[in-house]
């Protein structure tokens, strides 16, 4: 169990800005850094070891392209995702479209 934890712990020292930042990619021209939002997540357990139990782990991970930093002529500008964009918006305004209409049936009652 400990050389898995020290295997796992040496694969994901260097995470940080590195995963959220790609290498700068020439387009059309331009230097076209992609950015993204990295998130990750580890777990395990152990119970009864000592009396032949059982024990387990797992994880998991998340990527989302958030769009791209452009470096045109020494002007730089973040283009986002639109994609991305939209899908991460629809649940806020589906909150949003049922606050309202509960404050609606309130002012009417």
């Amino acid at each position: 169990m400990t050389d898995t934890f020290s295997n796992l712990v040496d694969t994901f020292k260097n995470v940080g800005v590195a995963r959220a930042y790609g290498d700068p990619v020439q387009l059309g021209g331009q230097e076209v850094i992609p950015v993204a939002l990295v998130t990750f997540g580890f777990g395990g357990g152990a119970e009864g070891e000592a009396d032949g139990g059982a024990s387990g782990g797992g994880g998991g991970g998340m990527v989302l392209p958030l769009g791209v930093y452009r470096n045109d002529g020494g002007t730089v500008t973040f283009r986002p995702n639109t994609v991305v964009t939209l899908v991460c918006l629809v649940p806020l305004i589906s909150v949003l479209g049922a606050a309202v209409r509960r404050a609606i049936r309130a002012a009417k009652s």
